[in-house]
């Protein structure tokens, strides 16, 4: 169990790519997206979400929709049980949903470089288990990994990482689970918003309303909608 827990984390972490806000990329920009509406919605989950969403557009191709995102209205909250400084939301537990992706646009693919199917995702945050093998990988250990809502359907409680990642391994058909790298929240952005890290990736700013845990809070986030090559500016 040690060892396949391990495979995976490995898995994981070669997916991920972090940085500080900076500027924002050209051909991508924000518009709301209306309340989730979709055929494959079940109505029980469409309620757990933000009434309005963010759609990401290609502005260099016609305001073209590439994926639309919406939050749930709150995110359960528990006592942090992990202050390590690589992790940036350590009051949320692993499996925990924080929201859903729709997509049918070809430019739509995971940290990765995956495809994913047009259709309906969950969105579930997770960690990447501490190991020694893989330390200094990534700044931090926090990200989203993206399931098919038809395999995805306990959407009232966390799952654990094993059931988590074999959920998510259908998005993009193959053996590996579709993963969106995360990064610090920009507190001064008026969120939701885009920004570039310094890697050029395309970073969606939002705010995340917390219930639980020590008290209702505003946690700001960030997660890397687009992954550019290691050499765009």
């Amino acid at each position: 169990m040690r060892q396949r827990v391990a495979t995976l984390a490995a898995t994981l972490m070669a997916a991920l790519s972090f940085g500080a806000p900076g500027r924002a990329q050209g051909k991508f920009a924000l518009q709301p997206a209306p309340a989730l509406s979709s055929a494959g919605a079940p109505a029980a989950l469409a309620a757990l979400l933000d009434a309005q969403g963010s759609r990401l557009v290609r502005t260099d191709a016609g305001n073209a929709p590439v994926c639309d995102v919406w939050w749930v209205k709150s995110v359960p909250a528990v006592a942090p049980a992990d202050t390590s400084p690589d992790i940036l939301f350590n009051n949320l537990a692993v499996g925990t949903l924080v929201g859903v992706v729709e997509s049918d646009s070809p430019d739509f693919a995971d940290a990765r470089g995956q495809k994913l199917k047009p259709g309906l995702y969950t969105l579930r945050y997770a960690q990447i288990p501490q190991d020694g093998n893989h330390m200094g990988v990534s700044d931090y250990r926090d990200f989203l990994l993206l399931s098919p809502v038809s395999a995805d359907t306990a959407w009232d409680k966390a799952l654990s990482f094993d059931d988590l990642v074999n959920a998510s391994r259908k998005a993009a058909g193959t053996g590996h689970p579709a993963v969106l790298s995360m990064a610090p929240g920009s507190g001064g952005a008026q969120a939701p918003a885009l920004a570039a890290d310094d890697q050029g990736n395309t970073v969606l700013h939002a705010v995340w309303h917390e219930k639980g845990g020590s008290g209702a809070a505003d946690t700001p986030v960030g997660v890397t909608l687009i992954s550019t090559p290691k050499t765009a500016p």
